[in-house]
């Protein structure tokens, strides 16, 4: 791949068990918007895919009616895309301009980026897309209780969908929905019609922000404008929390702090991301982690009419606003050759 050539997008859907990862892949399987895809299935579990749809499901990868190549993963991860972007290279099989991964209901979904961006081959090749996450609103409650990563799941995602709503009263559907706004403010919701009828927008809007226009740069980030209060018990160890810098950035100096952060405490630092106003530069520049991994900085071209606040928002395990909000400001007015902005917390 040249250097000229856009990276693919590995888009991941992810959701605990009975969620509806098979309901929302049987669409996508099916629909021509998504003909130009490579699906990746995780072989643990009950795939539980229409045999009319696919038939079996081989190691090998199998070209779909719809114009999919799926298959399904035989051992580690970067193993399987290598093999992908080979087959597709050699010819083997028709080109794809996506991946979507569908991972095991019991799986933490921040650790792909970190595959991708820190293999060697796979690095040159693709880029982490976005980060679907399915809520089962019958058992949300329960799983959460039972198993944490169900919360990991919710945390890192981009856009979250709630299945199972009709079976559901309305009270409980609120609650639910209240707690995803609190465990991540920051995420797309989505209705049923994503998993019945999936467009190529279901994808979207993630990380990679070339072509967002200036006001979608400040949607990206989240209803943060007016955040909703909880009680921290409610939320158990996850916090979520907008920083605002007043002002212009030192950009070497966040950077340097958040590798530092990120290296520290990044298994904990369930996601972050913002844009941001830097010193000597009219852009924003655009932030997105997860975990370990955070992605490559992007420019948009032009801020929002009369807005040019930086804000980084951050949803954490243990870790809260305040400890944060003085780490940046101590290592800023220590390190910092520009005056340091003004931060407030959220």
């Amino acid at each position: 791949m040249s250097e000229n050539t856009p990276l693919l997008p590995v888009h991941v859907i992810s959701g605990f068990l009975g969620a509806g990862k098979t309901t929302l892949l049987k669409s996508v399987l099916a629909s021509e918007a998504f003909g130009d895809s490579a699906v990746l299935i995780n072989e643990f579990g009950d795939v539980g895919l229409d045999d009319r749809l696919i038939g079996d499901i081989a190691e090998d990868a199998v070209l779909l009616s719809s114009g999919c190549v799926c298959c399904t993963i035989r051992g580690e991860l970067s193993e399987a895309l290598r093999r992908l972007l080979t087959r597709r290279q050699d010819g083997d099989i028709p080109p794809f301009k996506r991946i979507i991964l569908e991972t095991t209901g019991l799986a933490d979904p921040g650790p792909i980026a970190s595959t991708i961006t820190a293999d060697p081959v796979l690095r040159h090749h693709l880029r982490p897309g976005t980060n679907l996450t399915l809520v089962d609103a019958v058992n949300a409650v329960d799983s959460r209780a039972a198993h944490p990563v169900w919360e990991a799941q919710v945390a890192v995602a981009d856009k979250l969908v709630i299945s199972k709503t009709d079976l559901v009263e309305h009270h409980a559907l609120t609650q639910l929905e209240s707690l995803l706004e609190a465990l991540n403010p920051a995420a797309q919701r989505m209705g049923r019609e994503a998993l019945d009828q999936p467009s190529d927008s279901l994808f979207a809007s993630g990380p990679h922000l070339q072509r967002f226009t200036p006001g979608q740069v400040k949607d990206w980030l989240g209803p943060w404008r007016n955040p909703v209060r909880h009680d921290p018990d409610h939320l158990g160890n996850i916090r979520s929390f907008r920083l605002g810098l007043e002002g212009d950035v030192d950009w070497t100096c966040l950077g340097i702090w958040l590798s530092m952060l990120l290296n520290r405490h990044g298994s904990d630092i369930l996601r972050v991301k913002g844009v941001l106003h830097v010193h000597g530069d009219d852009r924003p520049v655009v932030l997105h982690g997860v975990q370990h991994t955070i992605h490559p900085p992007e420019h948009v071209e032009t801020w929002p009419a009369h807005d040019r606040h930086s804000e980084l928002i951050f949803i954490t395990r243990d870790i809260d606003a305040e400890r944060v909000t003085q780490s940046l400001k101590t290592f800023m007015e220590r390190i910092s050759d520009h005056p340091s902005p003004r931060i407030q917390h959220a």
